[in-house]
């Protein structure tokens, strides 16, 4: 994985290293490639139940450098963790593993503050997949950008690539319906396992109906009132509901981009779901009818695009942010990045076979808004 070089240099000076994302992206795998690490898992009952019983016996019993998989089941082991790094600084002693973002748990944020750094880790990329490692993010903000070579794939390949999305299971599957059926298992189990904890709440029916308006709604903003209406769901419950798929990165969202920082806060987030994959698995989309029905492919690969990108950011050297564009009268760009500089690249994502004129006119919009902080535009 392409994350793995960031993370052998955070345990090369960092006590604590947490390495997040969603279940079955592969953070196990990636984790017990690093030398000399005993491995402890928690979602074992009886290392949990000893875990819970006793942190800090449980702790003093595991002699050198540890990896603690699925650490957000015992958050009783933060101050424990705490203790023993403040009692001997060690660079590397703890690689943690968490399914839920564990930063939302006030003991591990208060406990662990200065001693530990956070790396998240996605479903495949690309290039990973490839055996390649991708470096369009920063080459966009380089003074000259070459153009690049003319691709090779047909578009049934690209479609075939965005319905089987990124999970490491789903490369494994041949067919359509098996990994259909996974995707549905995976669902199911995040819903009734890790939402479950995390909530400790009873009712949660609704999110999978919630999941399949997400992701017929990829790529468009957020309303929350409408999506409420749609869920049959009170605003609040719906919020929380957001929150807990956020939680557990089913669900990311990308901020509104604005020249006055604090209203990047209050203007309306694009949301989707985490892989493209799982979206196409929601909707019953295949890749026949995708091949068929092109107009339904347009916001797929807006979102597989954005995906991309952001699981390049993870490696990047410039490190932009990521944002959309919209203007009040409508006009948009589909993602801009924007480097430490406050350098800008609009980046415009197409599915048709020919590059028209009106594809720039959002990039034009966004290059007269911020003048010289315009780099390029990218269709």
């Amino acid at each position: 994985r392409h994350l793995q070089e960031a993370l052998e240099r955070a345990l090369a000076d960092t006590p604590v290293v947490l390495v997040n994302g969603a279940r079955q992206v592969g953070k196990t795998t990636l984790v017990r490639t690093i030398a000399n690490y005993r491995y402890v898992n928690l979602d074992d009952a009886t290392v949990l139940a000893a875990a819970q019983s006793d942190p800090a016996g449980f702790l003093a019993g595991l002699q050198g450098p540890v990896v603690l998989d699925e650490v957000q089941k015992a958050p009783e082991l933060f101050p424990a963790i705490k203790a023993v790094v403040d009692g001997k600084r060690r660079a590397g002693r703890f690689l943690l593993t968490g399914s839920t973002d564990v930063m939302l748990l006030p003991r591990l944020s208060e406990s662990l503050a200065g001693r530990m750094e956070v790396l998240g880790l996605r479903p495949f990329s690309q290039g990973e997949l490839e055996r390649r490692r991708e470096g369009f993010v920063d080459a966009v903000f380089a003074r000259r950008m070459s153009s690049p070579s003319k691709g090779t794939l047909s578009r049934r390949d690209l479609i075939e690539r965005v319905v089987r999305g990124g999970y490491p299971e789903t490369q494994r599957r041949r067919s359509a319906a098996r990994r259909r059926a996974w995707f549905g298992a995976y669902l199911t189990a995040i819903v009734q396992r890790d939402v479950r904890d995390l909530a400790n709440i009873e009712g949660l029916s609704a999110l999978p109906r919630l999941l399949g308006l997400l992701a017929a709604r990829s790529t468009g903003t957020l309303n929350a009132a409408d999506l409420s209406r749609a869920a049959a769901l009170p605003l609040t419950t719906l919020k929380r509901y957001l929150a807990l798929l956020s939680a557990t990165f089913l669900v990311e969202t990308v901020p509104a981009w604005s020249g006055n920082l604090g209203k990047r806060l209050v203007r309306a987030p694009r949301v989707y779901l985490s892989d493209s994959g799982l979206i196409c698995s929601q909707l019953g989309l295949g890749v026949p009818r995708l091949v068929k029905e092109p107009d339904l492919f347009g916001p797929l690969l807006e979102t597989f695009v954005m995906l991309e990108l952001r699981k390049q950011l993870a490696w990047s050297r410039i490190r932009p942010g990521l944002f959309h564009f919209r203007t009040h009268t409508g006009q948009e760009v589909d993602l801009v990045l924007e480097d430490p500089l406050g350098r800008l690249v609009g980046i415009e994502v197409k599915s048709g076979a020919t590059v028209r004129a009106e594809d720039f006119r959002g990039l034009r919009v966004l290059e007269e808004a911020v003048g010289s902080r315009f780099l390029r535009g990218i269709v």
